[in-house]
């Protein structure tokens, strides 16, 4: 049967009376359905796959929607080859070259040199011969993230300082014999007032939510104990958000940039997720309708 459009997910979520079994990842599934029926509730025949299944006829659909393939920096090489073969047979929602660009963190020097502000960050490729010793030496910075290029989910992400580097220079060593990572310095508002993640559909600012690391963490994801409250942005917030959005070429039809005040207090990108980034519409539940309504218009 042929479809408009395929949501595209993971192994874990597409069972939805499977996952649903799981509070956690009930609120996945109940994402998904908002958006599933506010694209059916403007005619579009939709189903949801995992994206790494290997009986799907792409080509029986007008396009495909990122979701919630929250496995593929698990799996780059894999993904990296199904992009080559399904972007062959079908559209990529956001657009394929959006997609291999904002799979690597290099990206944010692009935003930097297009003038978003991005913190500072040295990137160290794969096999290079630094050490955290080094590193911490050349930069001088006494309290830093260190980070894989390509990730999500706060994947092998780890706050350094010159008092634990031994500690972690193993670990260090592993990383970089296979992957390239990156180091910024830390940024003290993540802790003290947290994370803003803003929602741009179709080019315009959607719906805002402040994410707050718990008690003693650093890291502001679910998955490490985070809290997540919905937000209202003040205008330079928007403005800067909506402008790293336009900065990409060509336009993706949803964004989420996630912003700070860095240690200087200037307003700073911290990511640009155009992938398959969470979206709280179980937040904003009208939010759904306009991500539909953009999707509806591209195709």
């Amino acid at each position: 049967m042929p479809y408009d459009l395929i949501l595209l997910t993971e192994r874990r979520y597409e069972d939805a009376s499977a996952a649903m079994r799981s509070s956690n990842t009930r609120k996945i599934i109940r994402e998904d359905l908002l958006v599933r029926e506010a694209l059916e509730r403007r005619g579009l025949r939709t189903v949801r796959f995992d994206w790494s299944r290997p009986d799907v006829d792409w080509s029986s659909a007008r396009a495909a929607l990122f979701r919630t393939t929250w496995d593929y920096f698990h799996r780059i090489d894999e993904f990296t080859a199904w992009l080559d073969k399904v972007s062959a047979q079908t559209r990529l929602i956001n657009p394929i070259e959006l997609v291999r660009w904002n799979m690597n963190k290099h990206y944010l020097q692009d935003l930097n040199q297009w003038g978003i502000h991005t913190p500072p960050a040295v990137y160290i490729h794969a096999r290079d011969n630094a050490t955290l010793e080094k590193l911490y030496r050349s930069t001088g910075w006494p309290d830093m993230i260190l980070k894989p290029a390509v990730s999500g989910s706060a994947r092998h992400t780890y706050r350094l300082n010159p008092g634990n580097l031994p500690d972690y220079e193993a670990t260090f060593q592993s990383l970089i014999a296979e992957e390239d990572m990156m180091l910024q310095p830390f940024q003290r508002q993540v802790v003290e007032q947290g994370e803003l993640s803003l929602m741009i559909l179709a080019g315009q600012y959607s719906h805002a939510v402040r994410k707050v690391a718990r008690a003693g963490e650093f890291r502001v994801q679910s998955d490490f104990g985070g809290a997540v409250h919905p937000y209202e942005p003040t205008r330079e917030e928007i403005v800067f958000a909506e402008r790293a959005v336009a900065s990409c070429s060509p336009q993706p039809i949803y964004a989420r940039a996630d912003l700070i005040r860095d240690n200087n207090g200037q307003l700073a990108l911290m990511e640009l997720e155009l992938i398959e980034p969470e979206m709280w519409f179980r937040l904003f539940p009208p939010a759904a309708d306009r991500l539909a309504e953009a999707v509806a218009g591209a195709l």
